[in-house]
């Protein structure tokens, strides 16, 4: 082990250099420079400590509204991830059976088949409480072109050619999964470039342009969903899904002005936000800045209808959730107690955690996929609701072992 902490150490000691820092940094985040970026996971989601939650063994009969809460999309999910997760051997008589049933399936039957095949688990936070924040995500459609344009002058990048992964894992085993993303200056490894260094326009990135589009904004809340649509002058759509990350943690710019007094927890939502930048354009970069995450992209089959999630399955829009993976694995299909965006009514349904996210971080914590265009981007937008979760585990397999 001690040779592994040594060369862990000597990559942090030899590898890195002074982050740029940002001469408008509020009082609360003007801190000395960090030597590196913090680690972080495949989606660049920064190491944090976990106190661990709280699962405890419940029944169906305790799930609100579970008679009518395996809808056809939740089974449209079950089938799509049952691809990679029926090489497992807890999945794969589970995936048997619900292909054996077919696509069009009776709600009765779908309920039971949950009931044969799974326990229940509720989740409570680590101190106890039962309830934790579901907010919303979707895939943004925006027009685009090929070329910079007049019009269209704000780039989409690729993956970088000089971003480099170093995986700690294979450093020090207790980090498995865990990753730390830079560049070589020199014969140095150092931080990767942040956002506000991308953005400078003499600082051109190693990277291809996979289009540009006209709104910044747009642009940024695209890197924060992980994925989009570019329609074309011709009405080609391109398919762009997320590729990779620059390294930096996701720092939410909606936090940062309820702390700068500019909007209230109640209005901080993507809508919210949107309308303030809209109204304070000359504040426009030096809030973006705020989260110096910076996501790239790739292109997708245009025969994908829906995006991909983490799990490399399309999501299904109303059925798949992006989870803190450090407590929840990929797959688990998740029974959700929440209500409707901006409103009382209940929302109660089986879901699926089938991506994640550098903003979804604690037990009871997840973002509701509603799909692709505006009509999603509204609901999705105003999303910030309280919420429950259980967790179904198949039979015989204790949440320890889940992951």
């Amino acid at each position: 082990m001690n040779k592994y902490l040594t060369l862990f150490l000597l990559l942090f000691v030899t590898g890195c250099a002074s982050l740029p820092q940002d001469n408008q940094l509020s009082k609360e985040e003007a801190k000395p420079p960090q030597a590196c970026p913090t680690p972080s996971n495949t989606s660049g989601q920064a190491i944090t400590t976990l106190q661990s939650p709280k699962f405890i063994e419940d029944s169906f009969s305790n799930l609100p509204n579970w008679q009518h809460g395996v809808s056809l999309d939740s089974w449209q999910a079950l089938l799509r991830q049952c691809v990679p997760l029926e090489k497992d051997a807890h999945w794969l008589p589970i995936c048997q059976r619900a292909r054996a049933l077919g696509k069009d399936t009776t709600e009765e039957t779908r309920k039971i088949f949950f009931e044969q095949h799974f326990d229940v688990w509720r989740i409570e936070n680590p101190d106890g409480t039962k309830t934790g924040l579901i907010t919303g995500y979707y895939e943004p459609v925006m027009k685009g072109s090929l070329v910079r344009t007049k019009y269209y002058t704000y780039p989409i990048y690729g993956e970088p050619k000089d971003l480099l992964t170093i995986d700690l894992g294979s450093v020090v085993p207790e980090l498995k999964g865990k990753r730390l993303r830079g560049r070589l200056q020199g014969q140095k490894v150092v931080p990767y470039l942040s956002r506000a260094d991308i953005e400078l326009e003499d600082q051109p990135l190693n990277a291809r342009v996979l289009a540009y589009v006209h709104d910044p904004i747009d642009l940024f809340f695209m890197q924060i969903q992980g994925s989009g649509q570019i329609v074309l002058a011709n009405g080609q759509h391109l398919h762009l899904g997320y590729a990779d990350q620059n390294g930096y943690p996701y720092r939410s710019i909606g936090r940062y002005l309820i702390d700068q007094g500019e909007l209230t927890l109640s209005n901080a939502s993507v809508n919210g936000i949107k309308k303030w930048l809209h109204n304070h354009p000359h504040q426009l970069h030096h809030l973006l800045n705020q989260n110096p995450s910076y996501v790239f992209f790739r292109i997708l089959p245009d025969s994908l209808k829906d995006p991909l999630g983490a799990l490399g399955v399309p999501l299904t829009p109303k059925a798949s959730l992006a989870i803190d993976t450090r407590v929840i694995a990929l797959g688990t299909p998740i029974f959700l107690d929440t209500t409707l965006p901006n409103t009382s009514r209940p929302l109660r349904q089986l879901m699926f955690g089938q991506d994640m996210g550098g903003a979804i971080r604690g037990a009871i914590r997840a973002d509701f996929y509603w799909g692709t265009g505006n009509e999603a981007g509204k609901e999705a937008g105003s999303m910030r609701q309280s919420g429950r979760m259980w967790v179904f585990y198949p039979k015989g397999l204790p949440p320890s072992q889940s992951h």
